[in-house]
């Protein structure tokens, strides 16, 4: 008999993995030797202990900058394990751990390096990962905000796009992601969230507090056109693949991200969820958005469609820009040589980084 859930995430999630750090060969691999939904999680922490291994052999031998690539690449092994792997919640905190500890250890071999940052919010805490170009600062500053499966763990490419054109990077979990998802539920209301990061770059002196930026991908998009909306001292956005009303998509998403979304939400029940999907809504609020907005979707998107975007873009109060990809799928993970360079370019330009 086949399993769905797991023919779902083999045939849907390969352009994801390896367009954030998983080698193509790996994905192959591992997801070759799965036969139930349920080793999933316990397959991608065995492929990450292999990267482990690795990491630990380049740092006895000196050779600092591949062991820190492969820890990166063994926290983002860890990551996918437990992404969307919520019905097995102890088997889910065990790779999480992990994954946060591998990260840890590649933060000082990265280059330029990485510092990990937390900030006191609501009883709780909100991490990122700060990085910043090797000139000198202060820099502009791009936001990284996950989606509802991702962490700060899966962008070490983005980020990438980003140094390379004079920009810091602040890589975050917000709630219901990452560090936070186990203690603050996901929320439609990023404005005291926003603010609570913003507050704390700006105690940051490789921070120019004037040029600050946002990039969400997914639900992220979402999230950073919520920020873009408030008050906060947003110099630009990018929103890449997010819902306009991730209540109106319900009923097309697959059962992983109805689950994780009913887990992440604090939900005591589907219909629950559901409920709670429906306030996660742009309505009354891309009217607010004033500054520079680029929206990027993907039309062969099958989480949310791509007239989002267009809405999105058509309602935003002040410039704004729209890019429809004819092949992208969700993220479009399966292009991202299309959009990823074209998106640092387009923050670079509104914050004055270097093209």
């Amino acid at each position: 008999m086949v399993d769905v859930l797991l023919e779902t995430a083999v045939t849907n999630w390969e352009p994801r993995f390896t367009a954030n750090g998983v080698d193509a060969s790996d994905y192959a691999r591992i997801t070759k030797s799965l036969e139930r939904w349920d080793d999933w999680c316990s397959a991608w922490c065995a492929g990450a202990e292999e990267h482990l291994t690795l990491g630990e052999i380049a740092l006895s031998e000196g050779r600092t900058r591949s062991a820190g690539e492969f820890f990166a690449r063994a926290a983002t092994y860890f990551h996918f394990g437990k992404f969307l792997f919520v019905h097995d919640l102890d088997q889910a905190k065990a790779a999480h751990a992990r994954a946060v500890d591998a990260l840890n250890r590649a933060l000082p071999l990265f280059d330029p390096p990485a510092t990990r940052e937390e900030i006191a919010f609501e009883g709780s805490k909100l991490v990122g990962i700060f990085r910043f170009p090797s000139t000198d600062g202060p820099h502009p500053t791009v936001i990284l905000i996950p989606g509802l499966d991702s962490t700060k763990e899966e962008f070490r490419d983005v980020e990438r796009a980003f140094l390379d054109r004079g920009m810091a990077t602040f890589a975050l979990d917000g709630p219901g992601q990452g560090e936070a998802e186990w203690t603050l539920p996901v929320r439609p209301e990023w404005d005291k969230v926003g603010e609570a990061v913003i507050n704390h770059l700006h105690q940051m002196g490789q921070v120019d507090n004037d040029r600050i930026g946002v990039w969400g991908v997914s639900l992220g998009g979402f999230y950073a056109a919520r920020l873009a909306s408030s008050d906060l001292p947003i110099r630009g956005t990018i929103a890449l693949a997010g819902p306009y009303n991730l209540g109106a998509a319900w009923n097309d998403l697959n059962p992983l991200t109805r689950h994780a979304f009913e887990v992440r939400s604090f939900s005591s029940s589907p219909e629950e969820a559901e409920k709670r999907a429906w306030e996660m809504t742009l309505e009354g609020h891309a009217s607010k958005i004033t500054t520079p907005l680029l929206v990027i979707m993907g039309k062969r998107d099958r989480l949310f469609p791509w007239q989002d975007g267009e809405r999105l873009a058509h309602e935003a109060g002040g410039e704004s820009k729209l890019i429809l990809l004819e092949e992208g799928n969700h993220g479009c993970a399966n292009v991202i040589y299309r959009h990823r360079p074209l998106a640092a370019d387009w923050m670079a330009s509104r914050l004055g980084g270097t093209n």
